[in-house]
This record gives C-alpha cells, structure tokens and sequence, in this order.
C-alpha cells in the first residue's frame, strides 16, 4: 500500500491530522467543522493575536460560536500556532490565505507564495495539499505544483494536490458551511478522490470536476456572474433616475415573473472580499490571452461609480433643505444612506467617499437627525423634478447663464463646482417644474 493510499484510510477513521493555514472567516470555520467530526486539527497564522484567541477559546468570527470553539479546545481537538514547520506533522494541509488585488488592481498571490513557500520546506511524502484561496485559473497547476515539486517529490506519487473553492457568506444563517456543496478538482484522479473523501466527511455534498482549472474557474464565475448582474441592476438604478421612474417598484414588479428572472438589487457599490476581486482575477487571466473580458470591465466600471453617483443624490436632497455639504453633517456616515437616493425611501446600506466628507463635513452621531434624510424628501424632489431646481438651473451655480452665488467657482471654468460631466447637464433634467422661480439663489452682489 502507498503513503497515498495510507493516507486515504487515515482519513476513513478520522485519525489524519488536518492543518489550516490562515485563520480568517474561511479557515476558522474549517478548522471547527473538521475538529466537530473527531479529526485532530492544528490552525496556523502569522497574526499572534489570533492564534493567542484560538488558543484561550475566544472566537473573533462571527460565524464560530465561542461556546463551540471552546468546546473544542477543551476536548484536545484544535489547537493553533504561529510556527509553520509544524506543517510536516499535518496529513493534510487546506490553504486559506488572503489572495487581494495590488495597488495596479493585478492579483497579488504573496500571500499564498510565502504559505506554499513553507509548506515546501516541510513537505513529506503522504500529505495531501489543497488550495481553498480564491484565484485565476491555472494557480494551482501552474503555480503551485512547480513549486512544490521543486522539493523533489512528485504529485500523484508522493503528495496530492487539489483545489476547493471556499463558498462561505459571512454572517448567512440560512446556508451553514456543510449545507453549501464543495467543489473540488485535483491534479490526478488520485488527488481528486483524497479531496472529495476528506471534505465528504464535512460535507453534506461534494461535487468533483475534472481538474484543478475548471474548480478554480468555478469559483470565478459565481462572483462574476454576481458582479455582472449588480452591474446590469445599478445601471438600470441610473436610467430611472434619468427617466423620473422609482426604480425599487421597476425591480419589485420584474421579480413577479415566474421564470427567466433573478433580482439583483442596486445600491451603493460593492464590498466584502470576493464580488468586487474575483471578476478582476479572471479578466486579469484572460488578458494575458489576448481575450479582453468587456463584460467584466464594463461592470467594474458602473459598479465602481455609484459610491459617487449615491453621495451626489445625498447632496442633492440635503440641497433641497439649504443645508450646506462644507461644514455640515454627513448623512452618511453610521446611520446609513436612505436608499431614496436610488429612488425610494429604504436603507441601501453606509455611503463611502461621500459628499460631505469630501468637501471636508464630519461624521455624525447616528442618532443625529440629519444623519437619515427624512423620505418626504424625496417626494418633493418628484413634484418639483429630479433635483428640485428650475429647468436649466447648475447644481450650484443659479440660472444658467445668471451670475454665480459668491464663493463659488466653477472647475477651470468649464461648469460649477462638483459637476463631473458639464456637458451633460443641460440634458440631464428637462421635467416642468411649477414655480421656476422657487430655488432660484439671489443675484451675486
């Protein structure tokens, strides 16, 4: 029998040891789900405070109870370090570390090249390696098995290697980790069935493809196809505003189809680790094939605008009222922009970058009441047009060709102040309004 085959049956009866290295929201609940099945289990990370938390039986995970992690501490079954040589001890090593996006928005895999460097120096014969971080096809074969064989062992002989995608939505009480299947892809048949017979024992689905490329791709496509979709539901946000329609009862009625239909709601941009890195990962792979991913360019671009299109509505409906930006309270920092800003008066979730912040306001107390712009706001806004102005009017500047309120100048003299796109705006806005006369600002003195 194989150190491989050896291997397999250390898995059947829960006796292999299984390492986790990186500690984070997906290798916590690894590590606890693996421990919970009687497997023993070291977790390893470069951040001492971590590893000190695991180790007094202290969760900093939402998803890990602190009762369950301290459970599992006391019977013996989980412990954590900081020395990565102890990765020669583990039977089988799952590789959760960060893979984000460079200044350049190029992957930065330094994080996984400094974890597969240390595997390598203590990789043995029988261990099974897989890579759970996020990345561009080709990672794994192309990357991580050169350096790996590089010890002089061979994969599919001495070692396995494989790939399964993390699937974890922080804080989703609805899907558990065992509940999502687990995709998985090895560098041999071998290597695949290692993986699917570890995770089985975890899982309560797990779905082996034909190769470490095609598991890897997997992953990309459902944020992409994530990414893709908020893209279509925040442009569609700004042809509303542009057409005077509520936008949540467009969104409301389409999702009453019964098929050919899944709602993806606008908002405010995109955050958490995957949606707005994944896509970039993908485009960044088909670039170097000469392949230009349009669909995944055209959605980073809309999706990376609406953080500003959100604070000018902030700062348009705070207009309404007179309230300055420069000085004033920000809407929305804390208590959350009013998705009225999109259309209708719901919460969208915090603004970033926003308006008064940067024309230099300060943050509010959240219990503030200008911290949440009241919905009849909005209301008016529709009575009197999409900015409350008379037809024509500049967003700070009075009538058109009028003077302009003191203080103000326009950027290089091209339109006012804050107008991004001034050529634009004279098709922007051309609803009646009742009193033409009504926002006017009084003549310059």
């Amino acid at each position: 029998m194989s150190r491989l085959q050896e291997l397999g049956a250390r898995i059947d009866a829960r006796e292999a040891r299984i390492g986790v290295v990186g500690l984070g929201y997906v290798g916590l609940p690894l590590a606890i789900e693996f421990a919970k099945v009687g497997f023993p289990v070291t977790g390893f990370d470069v951040d001492g405070t971590k590893v000190e938390s695991v180790q007094e039986g202290t969760s900093y995970i939402e998803d890990v109870p602190t009762e369950e992690l301290a459970r599992m501490r006391s019977e013996g079954r989980l412990d954590a370090t900081t020395d990565l040589r102890k990765l020669g001890g583990c039977d089988v090593i799952n590789v959760c570390v960060p893979t984000p996006l460079t200044k350049s928005r190029d992957p930065d895999v330094s994080h996984l090249a400094k974890a597969l460097e240390d595997i390598r120096k203590v990789l043995r014969s029988g261990q099974l390696v897989i890579l759970g971080s996020t990345t561009y096809p080709g990672t794994t074969h192309d990357l991580l098995m050169p350096m790996l064989e590089s010890s002089g062992l061979r994969v599919g002989n001495d070692f396995s290697l494989a790939f399964a995608p993390e699937r974890i939505d922080p804080g989703n009480r609805q899907f558990l980790l065992r509940q999502v299947p687990k995709v998985v892809g090895g560098e041999t048949p071998l290597c695949a069935e290692l993986a699917a017979r570890v995770f089985g024992t975890i899982f309560d689905e797990v779905v082996t493809v034909s190769s470490s490329q095609a598991a890897e791709m997997v992953k990309l496509l459902e944020n992409t196809f994530r990414a893709i979709n908020i893209g279509l539901a925040n442009e569609v946000a700004l042809m509303a505003d542009r057409l005077g329609l509520d936008v949540w009862e467009v969104f409301e009625a389409a999702a009453t189809t019964p098929y050919g239909f899944m709602k993806f709601l606008p908002g405010p941009g995109l955050g958490g680790h995957c949606i707005p890195v994944d896509p970039t990962y993908l485009a960044w792979k088909m670039k170097s094939l000469n392949f230009p991913a349009r669909f995944i360019e055209l959605a980073t671009e809309i999706n990376g605008h609406m953080p500003e299109h959100v604070a000018d509505k902030v700062q348009d409906l705070l207009n309404v009222d007179r309230i300055a930006v420069n000085g004033g309270q920000d809407p929305g920092a804390g208590g959350g922009v009013q998705a009225q800003c999109l259309g209708h008066a719901r919460i969208a979730g915090p603004g970033r970058g926003s308006a008064a912040r940067r024309q230099g306001g300060r943050d509010p107390d959240p219990r503030s009441p200008r911290a949440r712009v009241p919905a009849r706001r909005w209301h008016h806004l529709q009575e009197r047009g999409p900015h409350g102005r008379p037809a024509g009017e500049h967003r700070h500047c009075g009538d058109h060709h009028g003077p302009r309120r003191r203080g103000l100048r326009p950027r290089g003299g091209k339109g006012p102040p804050g107008l991004r796109h001034p050529e634009r705006h004279a098709e922007r806005h051309r609803r009646p309004r009742e009193d033409p006369q009504a926002m006017i600002p009084p003549p310059h003195e």
